[in-house]
């Protein structure tokens, strides 16, 4: 019997069916439940698209007033999970915090059961909720700050935003804000939500669910390139340098952060809206510095790389617009946590309403038939 086909990294190898979200790489589509993202992030908010994610259809008014009071509800942490967020180490990934902080979740609400929707729900609205929460409270601790209450009278990404600093963002960050969650909230079969749906096949309670998913989207490969592409616009040093130093990074088979994916042929359409969102907060602000170097660094790589496929993606802008709102560089990646969290929350009941549990083949490449030499025979 011949071995079956090994694809590297499962390349093009369907793993479920779903119907949460598509793309059409090649034409630089990208819909949740059949909606354009660039649509949802212009005209939607956090809340409502977390609702269409969740539950198929954009919600009737009374279903969505429910849905955010719910949210707001469950924002706080309990005070011993605050204990625990004090103890880690200040020096430490707010990943690894946020990570444990979700596993401890788990702990402070025991389920057994996932097999039972009114609990599951729970379950949703209360990760939802308690993310940014403890994203904030552990940045705060480190930093030698009282972690801020979260408020119900601001909405999901305007309290994070409100806990992080102490005080209230405008409107045009607010939306460059709610429309980056909107943004991340979602995108098909990538690492973290495979990694969500595996766990989620086991039966596991979604706390174990989603905190091994965050555990994958820690990873530079998957989650952490926003931040990297900061540390590259810092190399290239100015918008002068930008052509030389993408000459010389392509001749080098250099990594170049921020640009190409695994599905977009051509520009992320995310990394369209943001940087659309991006230039009304720095009409507010400033234009940064890293910004420029960004824009002639796309033009050059349009004419370089463009005629292979090679385009700017959503982590390519993400990052410059989160430095401008004054968010350090890593929290990049639990903002995105916090966003993908949705998405997360989307598969793993996709996963049980019809599940089996995923146990894929391999194919054997090492020895057999091995006689056991003991010890002392061995040279």
């Amino acid at each position: 019997m011949s071995n079956p086909e090994f694809r590297p990294g499962l390349a093009d190898v369907p793993a479920a069916e779903s119907g949460i979200s598509f793309i059409d790489g090649k034409r630089a589509r990208l819909e949740y439940r059949g909606i354009a993202v660039e649509t949802l992030a212009k005209e939607s908010f956090f809340e409502e698209t977390s609702w269409l994610l969740l539950k198929g259809d954009l919600p009737r008014q009374k279903e969505l007033a429910d849905f955010d009071a719910a949210l707001k509800e469950e924002r706080c942490i309990h005070f011993r999970l605050l204990d625990a967020l004090k103890s880690l180490p200040e020096n430490g990934h707010p990943m690894g915090a946020l990570q444990a902080g979700t596993a401890a979740l788990g702990m402070f609400h025991p389920m057994s059961n996932v097999l039972n929707p009114a609990n599951n729900w729970e379950a949703v609205i209360r990760l939802i909720a308690k993310l940014p929460t403890i994203v904030a409270a552990f940045h705060r601790l480190r930093v030698g700050h009282e972690a801020i209450a979260p408020r119900q009278d601001l909405g999901h990404a305007a309290n994070f935003y409100y806990m992080l600093f102490g005080k209230e963002p405008s409107a045009a960050v607010t939306r460059v804000l709610d429309a980056c969650l909107i943004l991340h909230a979602e995108h098909t079969m990538n690492a973290s939500t495979f990694s969500a749906r595996v766990t989620g096949s086991t039966l596991a309670n979604p706390y174990a669910v989603i905190s091994s998913a965050i555990g994958t989207l820690s990873g530079p490969l998957h989650g952490g390139a926003n931040e990297e592409v900061l540390d590259m616009l810092e190399e290239i040093a100015s918008a002068e340098n930008a052509k030389t130093w993408l000459v010389d990074a392509v001749a080098t088979k250099k990594k170049i952060m921020g640009f190409g994916h695994r599905v977009y042929k051509v520009k992320d359409p995310r990394a369209t809206v943001l940087q659309d969102l991006a230039e009304k907060v720095f009409a507010e602000t400033n234009r940064p510095y890293a910004y420029n170097i960004a824009t002639t660094l796309e033009s050059a790589a349009n004419e370089i790389l463009g005629p292979k496929g090679i385009y700017p993606n959503v982590d390519f802008y993400s990052g410059i617009v989160y430095q401008n709102l004054g968010i350090p560089k890593d929290l990049f990646t639990p903002i995105f946590a916090i966003a993908r969290v949705v998405g997360w929350l989307s598969h793993w009941l996709e996963q049980i309403s019809n599940n089996r549990i995923y146990r894929p083949e391999q194919v054997f490449v090492g020895k057999s038939d091995q006689h056991y030499i003991p010890l002392e025979q061995r040279t």
